[in-house]
């Protein structure tokens, strides 16, 4: 005889945290903490109806003891939120305006060409089939970020685009925005000037005080490059917006024992956001590897001391974000999606971001080109010059990439309590062991992922207001002092 149950169980996930206490997580993401007690009394249908366990339990939709229905009703309104990232289809469009680079980066991740090369730079015919293919897009927002090579080495195409783009925008109305990834060395008033105008954003590299930078990123001949971007960060910041300057830094082996000074250095240049990465293996990277890289739980432990020192100077009164941790924070702490292509299922590349090269190649990603200029063109999915954007966008390959990186759906992934807050990245799966599908137990990206996640699982399990607020402030994009009615702190 079957004996009625006193509730129901809703799908969830869990995994015990270094405490002790078990981290419960449900479907789209709502978690809890619980003693191994009431875990066990949970799953064996004995909790107290009028315990506060139960009650957030019932409140975080993991169970309930009344109508099933309206809870999942609930539940599939909160999923479509957490995947509102999907229904505009690609905004994010990265175009090449050449190859050419005056940079010599030690951890490259493109096979650049010498500033002086010829055959590497796009042409208006090109240009023009790019952006008439980025117009194609559904999506009423359009984002074009100018990559390279170096930019600036063809400004004379980036106007030509932003130009053209905003010709055609008069009549498709998007919304539409742009941005230079630079090493800013060529900047000039001229050039700012026309960013000016333009409402063009600047997205640079800082890699640290003046020895690791240019240790890091020399430009050619050896020569260094650090004063030069200082001053250039300067210069734009006085002719542009506030703000309209961003600067991300990339961790060498050089770096790892200097993480304090890296974020200290970004403190002293007024950035309120680091976004402490770690190599990528293409290109120059990889071929470095033996002299830059490191393992990938020798960055695990210095993320968690830059991430704890980060969290120490915002106690103190200094408000700086890191990125990273600040976008699982709101995978995990709200109910929205956000746009970071590397954390969605399924995977962002080309359905969310997508790679226009000088020879009007598109990739599904920057790191699909790279591999690309490494020999290897399996993330090529067309050309603007000869196929149109249902072609592209709607192709066989892409479709299978797609089709392959749903986490939900993947082995391991389907059953981690960080599936929620976590993504696929099948280029670098790729990369990295020669498959797109995740391959949970070799991935170095799952890996650091879930390390990241469960150690900021365990600073929100202490429950402390002042932690939380700073977590709520990273969120947020305001500093503490802002949030004094917040209530979620």
């Amino acid at each position: 005889m079957n004996i009625a149950k006193p509730y129901q169980l809703f799908p969830f996930e869990f995994m015990r945290l270094n405490n002790n206490k078990r981290l419960v997580v449900n479907e789209v993401g709502e978690h809890l903490f619980l003693t191994e007690e009431n875990f066990s009394k949970l799953i064996n249908y004995t909790l107290d109806s009028q315990s506060s366990p139960f009650l957030d339990l019932k409140a975080k939709h993991i169970l309930t003891d009344t109508a099933i229905a309206p809870v999942v009703d609930m539940l599939a309104i909160k999923y479509r939120t957490k995947k509102a990232f999907l229904y505009n289809f690609t905004s994010l469009h990265m175009v090449v305006p050449t190859l050419r680079c005056n940079s010599n980066c030690v951890y490259c991740q493109v096979s650049k060409k010498n500033p002086d090369a010829i055959g590497f730079d796009m042409d208006e015919r090109t240009a023009e089939n790019t952006v008439k293919m980025i117009f194609s897009s559904p999506s009423p927002a359009i984002k074009i970020e100018f990559q390279g090579g170096e930019p600036l080495l063809n400004f004379r195409m980036v106007k030509y685009i932003v130009k053209y783009a905003e010709k055609l925008n008069k009549t498709h109305k998007k919304h539409l925005a742009f941005i230079v990834c630079t090493n800013v060395t060529m900047l000039t008033p001229a050039i700012l000037r026309f960013f000016k105008k333009h409402n063009i954003s600047i997205s640079t590299s800082l890699d640290g005080p003046c020895k690791l930078h240019n240790k890091n990123r020399p430009l050619q001949n050896n020569e260094l490059s650090y004063d030069k971007v200082i001053s250039n960060i300067k210069l734009a910041r006085e002719i542009l917006e506030p703000g309209s300057v961003s600067a991300l830094m990339t961790t060498t082996r050089y770096s790892l024992g200097q993480m304090k000074e890296i974020i200290d250095e970004y403190v002293q240049m007024g950035f309120q956001y680091i976004f402490i990465r770690n190599l990528n293996p293409y290109g120059g990277a990889r071929q470095e590897s033996k002299i830059i890289d490191y393992t990938i739980d020798e960055f695990i432990e210095k993320y968690k001391e830059a991430l704890d020192y980060i969290i120490e100077l915002n106690l103190k009164g200094t408000y700086i974000i890191e990125s990273f941790a600040a976008l699982l924070l709101s995978r995990i702490l709200t109910p929205f999606s956000t746009g970071f292509v590397d954390l969605q299922s399924p995977a962002g590349v080309g359905i969310e971001g997508a790679v226009y090269d000088y020879n009007g190649n598109v990739y599904v990603s920057d790191e699909g080109r790279m591999l690309a200029a490494m020999g290897d063109q399996e993330f090529l999915i067309g050309n603007v010059n000869v196929n149109s954007h249902k072609d592209i966008f709607t192709g066989s390959k892409l479709k299978k990439i797609i089709t392959n990186s749903c986490i939900e759906c993947l082995p391991i992934c389907c059953h981690c309590a960080f599936q929620s807050y976590c993504g696929a990245d099948p280029v670098r799966n790729y990369a990295e062991h020669g498959d797109i599908l995740c391959h949970a137990n070799l991935s170095h990206t799952c890996k650091k992922c879930k390390n990241i996640l469960l150690y900021l699982f365990e600073l929100l399990e202490r429950d402390d207001k002042n932690l939380n607020r700073i977590f709520w402030s990273w969120i947020n994009r305001k500093p503490s002092s802002e949030l004094i009615n917040c209530e979620a702190c």
